[in-house]
């Protein structure tokens, strides 16, 4: 049993994947922000158009 918790210890491969998992969140975070800044504007503008003819 001492064995297997030392191993589970020293092994580093758990956090490895873990940030590569923050990393993915971040980026899809910032993605969604970009899209929905982006979004409204496009939306905004959209409707002025509409509204202008």
């Amino acid at each position: 049993m001492k064995n297997v918790m030392m191993r589970l210890i020293q092994d580093e491969q758990g956090g490895e994947v873990l940030e590569y998992a923050l990393i993915v969140g971040l980026i899809v975070v910032a993605a969604i922000a970009a899209i929905t800044s982006v979004g409204t504007k496009v939306l905004a503008r959209w409707t002025s158009l509409d509204s202008s003819i």
